[in-house]
């Protein structure tokens, strides 16, 4: 079951080289439903790649709120880390292990004894079966991401974070991947939020919302 996801009055300030502080994320507010999957865009530099490190427990919050809710419990973004998958514009995937290995690797660091299974399930989804034994320096980078995705997804998450998850490939092979993440999350039934430039992507989720000047507003 998926987790739920409230918000409220987030506030982040950085520190800028000359002694600044910016207010990088102001008082914002946010619900995301259970199994919901959501999109947060905006101009670069504007904080999405913050706010979704905030939302992940990834750094702590300096002010205000960020709260999971699981079958009547209530729980800090730092307490479901395990919960968690995660995908990067980066693929950030071990160079000396091939596909296979890469997928199973977190399930095999939390003693799961069905990890290469799971992984190569999981693989298949994403329409990789017959790559399992390859280097992943070998791999394109959509046949990449896609290893990425699967290891998210393998570990079974309550909710997926995904950082411009097709930020490095072309339109093409973009749209083979997310095609291939949101069928993964929504068979896995976790919740999804999903940071992205690119409109035509965020408009495949539920809702879309944009940030700008350290608040959301929904997308129209």
């Amino acid at each position: 079951m998926a987790l739920s996801l409230e918000v409220s009055d987030l506030t982040h300030t950085i520190q800028l080289h000359n002694g600044t502080q910016l207010p990088l994320i102001n008082a914002l507010s946010l619900r995301v439903e259970a199994a919901e999957h959501i999109a947060i865009v905006g101009a670069s530099g504007c904080g999405k790649s913050t706010l979704l490190s905030l939302l992940a427990g990834l750094q702590a919050t300096q002010s205000g709120h960020v709260c999971y809710r699981f079958e009547n419990q209530t729980f800090k973004a730092s307490e479901i880390l395990s919960q968690c998958g995660f995908v990067f514009q980066q693929f950030h995937l071990l160079p000396e292990l091939n596909a296979l290995d890469n997928v199973a690797l977190p399930l095999q660091l939390r003693g799961h004894k069905d990890a290469t299974m799971q992984a190569a399930h999981w693989l298949t989804q994403m329409g990789l079966a017959k790559r399992q034994r390859q280097g992943v320096t070998q791999l394109s980078g959509g046949e990449q991401q896609r290893v990425a995705i699967a290891r998210a997804l393998c570990v079974q998450p309550r909710i997926l974070f995904a950082d411009e998850p097709t930020g490095n490939l072309d339109e093409t092979t973009a749209e083979q991947v997310i095609t291939l993440m949101l069928a993964g999350a929504r068979q896995s039934g976790a919740s999804l939020i999903l940071v992205t430039h690119d409109m035509a992507l965020a408009r495949r989720m539920d809702r879309a919302y944009r940030l700008s000047h350290g608040r959301l507003t929904p997308c129209h």
